[in-house]
């Protein structure tokens, strides 16, 4: 096992799950929990930074979409066919919509941009983020440190943090590569 290494990861892996959930989010997440569940990080405190950093990232594109809907950017995000579709889901289940956007696939940034844009109180996005990132980080925490037990069961307990490390990026890469057909089949399910 490298020293350095493991130090590193202890010293800034949970700084890592909170600036992942701002980018990408599940994948990190689930990582974050098998790499928990191997006692890398407590599972607590990688709940913690799974709701941090999401709860953070929406609350910030919600103000950008309700502060600057004239910047280029807003524009931008404005102009994505989903943008509507999210407004028209906004206008007819608003809390619904604010609870389910983590686990709607595409909608991560165009969604609290548009809830931003909407009529939607601050307070009122404020609660229900809260309550939907809690929701998000012990969801995928806990599926990243279920797949760890699985994983133990299969292969023992892995030792080295390289290791480690190597099983953490394939579960991730797993996860993503499933959420991404799951998005592919429902969005030709839709059409």
């Amino acid at each position: 096992m490298n020293p350095e290494l493991h130090q590193f990861i202890a010293d800034y892996g949970l700084w890592a799950v909170v600036g992942g959930t701002f980018l990408e989010g599940e994948s990190v997440v689930v990582l974050a929990g098998f790499l928990a569940h191997q006692g890398l990080f407590p599972l607590p405190y990688v709940m913690l930074c799974a709701f941090g950093g999401s709860f953070l990232a929406d609350q910030l594109l919600f103000y950008l979409g309700r502060r600057y809907r004239d910047h280029r950017y807003v524009r931008r995000i404005r102009e994505k066919p989903a943008f509507d579709k999210a407004l028209a889901a906004i206008d007819r289940y608003p809390d619904g919509f604010i609870l389910t956007l983590r686990f709607l696939y595409g909608l991560r940034t165009v969604g609290p941009v548009a809830l931003g844009a909407s009529r939607v109180s601050p307070l009122r996005y404020l609660l229900l983020n809260a309550i939907a990132a809690a929701i998000w980080a012990v969801c995928f925490s806990l599926l990243g440190y279920v797949f760890g037990q699985t994983i133990e069961a299969l292969l023992g307990r892995l030792h080295g943090v390289e290791t480690k490390l190597a099983v953490a990026a394939a579960l991730g890469v797993l996860v993503w590569l499933g959420y991404r057909l799951y998005a592919r089949l429902y969005a030709r399910r839709r059409t």
